[in-house]
C-alpha cells in the first residue's frame, strides 16, 4: 500500500479514537426495535435468498467495522445463539464495543483491533458478516470485498453499503468545501466541528449548501457532523461500479436490502401506459441497469445497502404464487423472529378485541411502500403462529374455526374457498418476510 494511503487509513483511525462512532448511550438496547432487528437477522436476507428459514444457533457473525458496538449488539439479539465477532481500525472503537456488550450480558462476543484486510488473520469463517457504513471508507473498496469473500462461508451472506454519489452529492460538495478551507488535513476533532457549525449557521438559509443538506436541529450532534461533513475518506460511486466491484471481488449482487425501495416502475404516474420506447426496453433492462437507471432519476437513497454472497449458491426454488396446490398442503407457515413478541402479539389480541384492523406494518416499515393492515378476524387465523412454525392445514383450520365462532354462513363455505381466503393472506404477507414458508 502507498504512502499515501497508509496516511489516510492512520487519520481515518485516529479520527475514530478521537470521536469513536455511533454516539449511542451505553445504556440503550435495541430489543424492542423490530425493524432494526430485522434488518440484521440472517433469517431476513437467508429466506430473501432461498426461501428456505435458517436458525441462527450456533452460526458465527462478524461485525466488520464495528465501530463502539450498537451494530454488534443488534446482530447478538437479532440472532439468538450466533458468536458475534467485531472488528474496528479504531482500538478505542473496540475498548468501547467490549464494554458494551458486556453491559448488555452477551457473552458469546469477541473484539479485535483489525483492518478488514487482515480478516484471515483471525482463523474464522463467517456465516454472515455486516459491514455497515465502512466500505466506502477504505483506499480499496475491492480489496475490503476480497478480504471478507475470503472468509465467508460457502453459504454465507454479506451485508454492506457504498455512498452513492447522486444519493449524497449535497453532502460531498460539502465535504469539498470544508478541504477547501483547510478542516480536513489530518483528523479532525471538536475545532473543526465548531467551525462547520459555525460556517453553517452564518450562511443565508437560502445558500444552496445550506438549503440542501444543513439541519439546524442536529447542530448540536458532533457525531452527525462528524459522520457527513468531515469523514475522511468519505467518497461516493454509481451503481455500475457496485457491481464493477462485486465481480473485482468475484461476489454475487444478491439484493438490496430494501428491495421494496427500488422498483423502477415505481416512478412512473402509470407503470402500465409508458411511452413506447420505455414499455419496449425496461422489460428487457437487467437488474443493474434498472437500479442504475432508479439512482439517476431518483436519487433518494444516500446508500447503496445491499446483500451479496459468493456466486451460484443461491438454492433453487418456486415463488409461492406459483405452488401447487399440493405444495400449499403440505407447507410450513413461520412468523418472522422479530415479530414474535409478547407485546406484538398482545396489540393483535387487543385489535381482535376491538375490532380493529391489524397494522403489521407499524413494527417493520422498510419493506412496505404503504401501511399494511389486516382485517382483525383473518389476523386472528395468524395467533397460533406466535407459538411456532404451523403447517398451513392447521391455520386453515384455524380459520375455519374462527369463521364459525363469528357467525358466518357456514352452508356455503367449501373447503376450496377456506384454502383460497388463507392462502391469499399468506402471499401477501410473504411478500415482506413478515412470514415465511417453506414447501
Amino acid at each position: 500500500m502507498d504512502h499515501q494511503n497508509l496516511e489516510l487509513i492512520e487519520n481515518i483511525r485516529q479520527q475514530f479514537d478521537n470521536t469513536p462512532f455511533p454516539r449511542i448511550p451505553l445504556e440503550q438496547s435495541p430489543q424492542d426495535n423490530s425493524e432494526f432487528l430485522y434488518l440484521h437477522n440472517l433469517v431476513t436476507a437467508y429466506y430473501f435468498r432461498n426461501r428456505r428459514v435458517i436458525n441462527t444457533e450456533g452460526k458465527v457473525i462478524l461485525d466488520a467495522g464495528c465501530g463502539t458496538g450498537y451494530k454488534s449488539l443488534v446482530l447478538a439479539i437479532a440472532n439468538p445463539g450466533a458468536k458475534i465477532v467485531g472488528i474496528d481500525l479504531s482500538e478505542e472503537s473496540v475498548r468501547l464495543a467490549e464494554q458494551r456488550l458486556q453491559y448488555h450480558g452477551v457473552a458469546n462476543a469477541k473484539f479485535y483491533a483489525l483492518k478488514i484486510e487482515e480478516l484471515p488473520s483471525l482463523g474464522l469463517q463467517f456465516d454472515y458478516i455486516n459491514a455497515d457504513e465502512v466500505l466506502y471508507l477504505l483506499p480499496d473498496a475491492v480489496a475490503g470485498l476480497q478480504a471478507m469473500k475470503s472468509v465467508l462461508s460457502p453459504d454465507g451472506i454479506i451485508r454492506t453499503n457504498l455512498h452513492s454519489s447522486n444519493g449524497r452529492a449535497g453532502v460531498f460538495r460539502a465535504q469539498a468545501a470544508f478541504k477547501a478551507m483547510g478542516l480536513m488535513n489530518g483528523s479532525p476533532g471538536e475545532l473543526e466541528i465548531e467551525i462547520v457549525r459555525e460556517t453553517m449557521e452564518a450562511l443565508q438559509d437560502e445558500v444552496g449548501l445550506k438549503a440542501f443538506t444543513w439541519n439546524s436541529e442536529r447542530a448540536q450532534d458532533e457525531g452527525w457532523i462528524m459522520a457527513n461533513y468531515l469523514l475522511v475518506g468519505d467518497k461516493g460511486c454509481s451503481i455500475p461500479e457496485v457491481f464493477g466491484m462485486l465481480r473485482g471481488a468475484d461476489l454475487e449482487f444478491i439484493s438490496m436490502v430494501a428491495w421494496r425501495r427500488w422498483e423502477l416502475m415505481d416512478l412512473f404516474k402509470d407503470p402500465d401506459d409508458l411511452p413506447p420506447f420505455l414499455a419496449m426496453s425496461l422489460p428487457e433492462a437487467s437488474l443493474e441497469e434498472r437500479l442504475h437507471l432508479f439512482d439517476l432519476l431518483h436519487p433518494l437513497h444516500r446508500l447503496f445497502d445491499f446483500w451479496c454472497g459468493n456466486p451460484d449458491r443461491t438454492q433453487a426454488f418456486v415463488p409461492v404464487a406459483e405452488w401447487t396446490q399440493a405444495q400449499w398442503r403440505e407447507a410450513r407457515v413461520h412468523l418472522h423472529p422479530q415479530l414474535r413478541t409478547s407485546q406484538i402479539r398482545e396489540d393483535l389480541s387487543n385489535c381482535i378485541d376491538s375490532q380493529t384492523a391489524f397494522e403489521i406494518s407499524r413494527y417493520i416499515i422498510v419493506p412496505t411502500l404503504a401501511p399494511v393492515a389486516i382485517d382483525s378476524t383473518m389476523a386472528a387465523c395468524l395467533l397460533p403462529l406466535w407459538e411456532g412454525p404451523q403447517s398451513v392445514v392447521s391455520l386453515m383450520q384455524q380459520w375455519l374455526q374462527i369463521r364459525s365462532q363469528i357467525g358466518f354462513n357456514l352452508e356455503s363455505v367449501s373447503d376450496e374457498t377456506v384454502f383460497e381466503e388463507v392462502k391469499e393472506l399468506l402471499i401477501r404477507l410473504e411478500v415482506f418476510l413478515y412470514l415465511l414458508l417453506e414447501p
